[in-house]
């Protein structure tokens, strides 16, 4: 299994336009590392091509990414209780709990319609959000109103926050406790510096959370004993 700082070393030398972003990316693995092993969730926002890359990041940490992820031997137990057959003991992975604001149609155009299209994302946060969270919001110009409205609801609420942003972060920069600034001179090139990071992101915080394990079946019983990932302090790196 790669480490994660191996993970994140890559991406830096395969893409030197982003070397100037690298402290804000390692900072990013650690916020997310340590939200997601304490338990806690993760909402992800943005708009256009921003909301297709807050569905791509829960797509790529709610199920596995790169690692099998099986799941640990108390829910396995749980499952046989339950009456499964090894079917579901086998086929279901461990997850993190990641969801994107910008997958509920229904739920979006009612907040749209009933309070205001710059809402949608915040309604959710206060719907969603609980103290020890994070909100990772994606703006490439970092001046969407509703992301902005979004994060700083976040912040009133006691979540964190993780902001991509293009150069400079707008008004997203005050707002963040971390910001990844990516390089690019339009909105298509910040997104296409947005795509590897995050793809990084995603396969070091599983390399950090879901520890390898022995191949076969009888790796289900070596898996940890809490319900998903590992649990990590907050101090840890």
């Amino acid at each position: 299994m790669t480490a994660p700082g191996d993970i994140l070393r890559r991406l830096l030398e395969e893409r030197p336009a982003l070397i100037p972003a690298g402290d804000s990316v390692r900072a990013a693995f650690e916020l997310l590392a340590d939200v997601l092993g304490n338990g806690r969730r993760v909402l992800v926002c943005g708009n256009g091509g921003s909301a297709a890359d807050s569905e791509h990041i829960a797509g790529e940490l709610a199920k596995p990414c790169a690692l099998p992820r099986p799941l640990p031997a108390a829910a396995v137990g749980a499952l046989r209780e339950a009456g499964d057959d090894g079917y579901l003991a086998e086929g279901l992975r461990g997850g993190l709990p990641v969801l994107s604001l910008a997958g509920q149609p229904a739920l979006l155009t009612a907040i749209a319609n009933d309070q205001a299209g710059d809402l949608v994302f915040a309604q959710q946060v206060v719907a969603y959000g609980q103290p020890g969270d994070l909100l990772w919001a994606l703006s490439t110009s970092g001046n969407s109103a509703s992301v902005v409205h979004a994060l700083r609801t976040a912040r009133a609420l006691g979540l964190r926050t993780l902001g991509f942003a293009g150069p400079g972060g707008g008004l997203m920069a005050g707002l963040c406790d971390v910001l990844v600034a990516a390089p690019g001179s339009s909105t298509p090139s910040v997104q296409e510096s947005h795509l590897p990071i995050y793809h990084a992101l995603c396969l070091a915080v599983e390399a950090e959370l879901f520890p390898c394990l022995p191949p076969g079946p009888r790796s289900l019983s070596a898996a940890p004993s809490a319900s998903s990932p590992r649990r990590r302090s907050p101090a840890a790196s």
